[in-house]
């Protein structure tokens, strides 16, 4: 068995020159002519080779033909580390040389029932990159198309346009840092989604992507705590990097690109409190540098969250019976409507795929650069959780006694400071008992979406406020809306102090 340590990076296909630009003038050397590589893929009619993660590719190259078995595992930022096994074909299958027990028997047991699914068809150019001793990496340019021909005979394709870097010696460290160096002149995007991977797709005729939610935790009490910080922060890197992927697939600016956007940057909201929660176990220029530029990532996509809250939560909802003005509220719904479509299209504007990546790439290098030391090693997760929950649970009370007001300002603050807390506890959640934790997160969530009600009023009564001075006829219709909502406003803004006291007094589920 061989572990093929990999980086794929997607790019548009006019890049394709300035690519091939790019390496003449590095240090590569081409390995000899483009090679038009087919491809069959095989698994049983119920694709029971695939719900375990195994593929099964006979290829065809010249006049040799080679059977290849993989076992997928989790990409991130489009660095993978799987195990392959590869020898020719003479026409039958052969597993004999697949040394896994686990995936031999699977393959065995369904070896008679395997069938062709899918095809790929590409060119390869390869490169080596060998800029000094010891480190040895293969850039390889694949274009061409997956093809999946139905049992009716409808074709589906899908492109592939992609640049793949192969570890021949060295660390994946080591590709890492090629990739993010072309990433300086070059459009290219970590890809997580193999050729199989998006053959199964066209097999299922699956949708393009849709928006993409955080994970649950995965980290373990006898994680290390620089390794449960990578766990995390690379599961918010998934986050991050699939929903600039979806939103890229989207062409114009809809509800499921917005959403896109959105989730974008809850990924950076979270990578953020991530940072701040493991500060103490992290260099302080890491903390302060990431902690900027996701900051500034985020920022780039203005306010188009706003008001798509606005319009479809405070806007929407109002009931106007034929008491409110009708042209004023006419006005109000064209203006917001208008303002929203604008904002979605600087969101599809600012979201540079270029910038997206590059900066994908440095973050995921950073990440596998941190080390870790002695005193690390030896610190309990379990402990260092429990302190740094403890720290943002004692903000926490803080930020309700400065919200005992009721003023808008002191509500947001606790607003975040519960949305910190909420995002530490989903982190730390599984070193704790699972009931205790799922009802605290609960209550967190229901004090949450109260807070955020009122911040979105807060929010609306502002930019209604705006709308009002530049067209007055709009008065009406806004003192409609916030009347409207006054009520549940005045009602929520009373109750929301005495809900979020247990949370910060009552029994704690750590």
């Amino acid at each position: 068995m061989s572990c093929e340590i990999e980086l794929k990076l997607a790019l548009p296909h006019d890049a394709l020159p300035a690519l091939r630009r790019h390496l003449r003038a590095a240090p590569a050397t081409r390995l000899g002519n483009a090679v038009t590589l087919d491809n069959t893929y095989y698994d049983t009619p119920a694709l029971q080779l695939k719900a375990h993660k195994v593929a099964v590719r006979i290829r065809r190259q010249g006049r040799r033909t080679l059977q290849t078995v993989k076992c997928a595992t989790l990409s991130s930022g489009g660095l993978s580390q799987r195990p392959e096994w590869e020898q020719d074909h003479d026409g039958a299958f052969d597993f004999s040389a697949v040394d896994d027990p686990a995936t031999r028997r699977l393959l065995e047991r369904h070896r008679d029932a395997l069938v062709p699914v899918f095809t790929t068809r590409f060119r390869r150019e390869t490169w080596r990159h060998s800029p000094r001793e010891g480190l040895a990496i293969l850039l390889m340019i694949d274009t061409g198309e997956v093809v999946l021909s139905t049992p009716e005979g409808v074709e589906r394709r899908a492109p592939i346009c992609e640049l793949e870097l192969e570890l021949e010696q060295g660390q994946p460290a080591d590709l890492l840092e090629l990739a993010c160096a072309l990433a300086q002149d070059l459009p290219l995007m970590p890809a997580d989604l193999s050729k199989a991977e998006r053959g199964y797709r066209l097999f299922r005729d699956a949708p393009p992507p849709a928006p993409c939610r955080s994970e649950p935790s995965t980290i373990a009490a006898g994680d290390s705590l620089i390794g449960a910080f990578r766990n995390l922060a690379l599961a918010c890197v998934r986050q991050w990097q699939a929903n600039a992927t979806a939103a890229s697939a989207h062409t114009s600016p809809d509800e499921i690109l917005s959403e896109c956007i959105h989730q974008l940057r809850v990924s950076q909201r979270r990578l953020r409190a991530l940072l701040k929660i493991f500060a103490p176990a992290l260099p302080a220029g890491f903390v302060a540098t990431w902690n900027a530029r996701l900051r500034d990532n985020a920022n780039r996509f203005g306010d188009a969250r706003d008001l798509d809250v606005f319009c479809a939560e405070l806007l929407a909802t109002v009931r106007t019976e034929g008491l409110a003005d009708a042209d004023a509220m006419a006005l109000l719904t064209r203006t917001a409507e208008n303002a929203r479509i604008d904002a979605r299209h600087r969101s599809a504007h600012a979201l540079d795929i270029a910038a997206q990546g590059r900066l994908l790439l440095e973050f995921t290098l950073a990440l596998e650069r941190l080390a870790s030391n002695s005193l690390l090693e030896a610190a309990d997760l379990r402990t260092f959780a429990r302190l740094r929950l403890e720290r943002l649970r004692k903000r926490g009370r803080r930020q309700l006694d400065a919200a005992a007001t009721r003023e808008p300002a002191a509500l947001h603050a606790l607003r975040i400071g519960f949305k910190q807390l909420r995002y530490g506890v989903e982190f730390f959640a599984p070193l704790f008992p699972a009931k205790v934790v799922k009802r605290y997160q609960e209550r967190l969530a229901c004090a949450q979406t109260t807070l955020g009600f009122l911040q979105d009023v807060d929010t609306a009564r502002a930019r209604l406020a705006q709308w009002t001075a530049a067209q007055p006829a709009i008065a009406p219709a806004a003192a409609f809306v916030l009347g409207w909502h006054a009520p549940r406003y005045t009602r929520l803004r009373e109750r929301v102090i005495r809900n979020c006291h247990p949370l910060v007094h009552g029994r704690r589920p750590w």
